[in-house]
């Protein structure tokens, strides 16, 4: 590979079957990424406060510790590192399970590693690029500043993950457009419905939920999608 200036950064695999683990490092190092492999859940956990790794692939079924209580941990500690799930679970109540965990995306096995990959990628871009624009927003009680990443309820902050970030972000760029459900998949995710619209629905829910009184400030729009509330 090329000299350390051109890396992306440190990935954290956690998983435990040694071949699906060796695959994935292998197609995340040919894309520019230095790998971290560990095989159980405690291991991966250590590794994530030891290393502060750019992202984190876990796998849900894993010996000592299982993907979502290291992603319980990771969130707890205040980590929101981006995490995507790994998984042979395909079902719904999974899915939404791993998100309300702090997840931001959730892979299926078996699976592209060039997916896993383009997803990786996707979500650094959200974590480091402000949406829409360097501009700060300011929606009621909430201040999104995109240059610094960083949202304020009431002059407080509030941790957000990369994707939860984004969806303000993208709502907040236009106040008063309802944006569906399908649309913001492809716009702040990446992709078509390719999870399903619940995973916005968890997500605005997640997001709610850290705004507290200031949720009040985005709207649902009924069998639509959802809207930054324009008030003016």
């Amino acid at each position: 590979m090329g000299p350390q200036a051109l890396r992306k950064g440190l990935v954290l695999v956690v998983e435990d079957e040694r071949p699906i683990a060796n695959l994935v490092g292998l197609y995340l190092t040919r894309d520019g990424f230095d790998v971290h492999v560990e095989h159980d859940g405690v291991a991966g956990l250590a590794a994530t406060r030891k290393l502060r790794p750019v992202a984190c692939i876990l796998d849900i079924a894993l010996p000592g510790m299982d993907g979502t209580d290291v992603c319980r941990r990771m969130r707890e500690d205040g980590d929101w590192t981006p995490v995507i799930f790994l998984t042979v679970r395909d079902g719904e109540i999974d899915r939404v399970l791993g998100l309300e965990l702090g997840a931001d995306d959730y892979v299926t096995k078996p699976f592209s590693p060039r997916e896993l990959v383009a997803r990786v990628k996707a979500l650094l871009r959200r974590a480091a690029g402000p949406p829409e624009g360097d501009r700060v927003r300011q929606l009621g009680p909430i201040m999104l500043d995109p240059g610094r990443r960083e949202v304020l309820v009431d002059g407080a902050p509030v941790s957000l993950t990369p994707t939860e970030f984004d969806l303000l972000g993208h709502l907040m760029a236009r106040p008063g457009r309802v944006f569906s459900r399908e649309e913001l998949l492809a716009s702040v995710w990446g992709y078509a419905a390719h999870a399903g619209t619940r995973t916005v629905d968890v997500h605005v829910a997640q997001l709610r939920g850290k705004l507290g009184a200031a949720a009040a400030w985005i709207r649902t729009a009924r069998g639509v999608g959802y809207a930054a509330e324009d008030r003016h």
